[in-house]
């Protein structure tokens, strides 16, 4: 796991908190998922306030995730979901998850880490995009409103 004391492993008592961020910030949101993680097999990561500390032993409410999945029959993980709270973005809580995911994936020996974003999302492109992903392909009518863009990176870049 990271050593950023801000990232822990996500659990079921996180899910109220995660259900309310996925809600807030993602157009289309895959709440099944998000149950089933918080149980295992997918990876569940949450990011806790920074001033949270020590003194809470990792049990403040989380501010933000990542959900990923992996296939034991391919090298790649798939980011489903990052997410984090309207109110804390920006402050580092995605690139703590993200960084602290590449690294548990390094683990478990998977070599690349796939994402989809919104085409017209130019935010979240630039945040991969500056995070050593690059676009692999189009996906047209990906989402219910719209095209994505399947993005890769290896997990050692």
């Amino acid at each position: 796991m990271s050593d950023d004391p801000r990232v822990r492993e996500g659990r079921s008592a996180d899910l109220p908190a995660l259900r309310a961020i996925q809600a807030a910030v993602l157009a289309e949101p895959w709440e099944e998922l998000l149950a089933v993680a918080a149980d295992g097999p997918p990876v569940l990561l949450v990011a806790i306030p920074r001033d949270a500390g020590a003194a809470s032993g990792g049990t403040a409410t989380p501010v933000g995730y990542a959900l990923a999945v992996t296939d034991g029959d391919d090298d790649a993980g798939y980011l489903a979901e990052l997410a984090v709270a309207p109110d804390h973005q920006g402050e580092g809580y995605g690139s703590a998850l993200l960084d602290a995911l590449v690294e548990r994936l390094r683990a478990s020996e998977v070599e690349r880490l796939r994402v989809t974003v919104r085409e017209v999302d130019d935010d979240a492109r630039a945040f991969y995009r500056e995070r050593g992903f690059e676009r692999v392909e189009r996906l047209s009518d990906h989402y219910e409103r719209g095209d994505g863009l399947l993005l890769e990176r290896p997990i050692d870049g």
